[in-house]
């Protein structure tokens, strides 16, 4: 009986290894095939939560490298996130932008929120330009194309041509199919389930 489960165990790790063996196979050939080295374009979209927080993930990600980074945020509530407590307090290494007129349905003033987005575009074109700054994040952007306060065609241009190494994430819901075309990297966040739907208020630390 011990033979049994030890013949059985064995068979078992056998099987394991040569299923890894064949996984590592193939992810070092995906590997070996990434052979180009330049930034790279993110889209972060879809209805979940957590697109805003994994940009801010990139962030602290590219400062543990030591590397320049722009922050430009198109849309800004009055309550500030911890994000962006700490990145006000980080000091030269991060370029925070904030167009600081909130959410568009709490305005209601197209005319303003349209000079506003192209005042704030007005910066993320010049991050944009800027090969001293390795990564560029472009938070809540997708809004600006929805409601039309930006011209597409002008955002597209500048995100294809931006120094060859310098990367940037764009953050927010939809954006469209010419945008996700110029992107690298489209990852979709989908909402399963959220605790403010169920009258959880948002949590500090966690939500913002």
């Amino acid at each position: 009986m011990v033979d049994q489960q030890h013949n059985a165990e064995q068979k078992k790790n056998a099987k394991h290894k040569a299923s890894m063996e064949k996984q590592k196979a193939k992810v070092d050939a995906k590997i070996e095939a990434a052979s180009t080295e330049r930034g790279v374009a993110v889209l972060l979209t879809g209805n979940g939560k957590g697109k805003s927080s994994s940009a801010f993930g990139m962030v602290l990600r590219a400062l543990g490298y030591g590397q320049k980074v722009a922050v430009i945020q198109f849309i800004k509530g009055e309550q500030l996130s911890g994000e962006e407590i700490y990145l006000k307090e980080y000091g030269p290494e991060v370029e925070l932008y904030q167009m600081g007129t909130g959410f568009t349905w709490d305005t209601q003033d197209r005319s303003g929120d349209t000079a506003a987005a192209e005042k704030t575009w007005a910066v993320a074109e010049k991050a944009l330009s800027n090969d001293a700054l390795d990564l560029v994040v472009l938070d809540e952007l997708t809004y600006m194309l929805a409601y039309k306060y930006l011209d597409e065609s002008t955002i597209l241009n500048a995100l294809r041509n931006r120094p060859i190494e310098q990367s940037v994430v764009v953050t927010g819901r939809g954006g469209g199919s010419a945008l996700q075309d110029v992107m690298d990297t489209v990852s979709e966040v989908k909402d399963i389930k959220h605790a403010y739907t169920s009258g959880i208020k948002a949590r500090k630390g966690v939500d913002y």
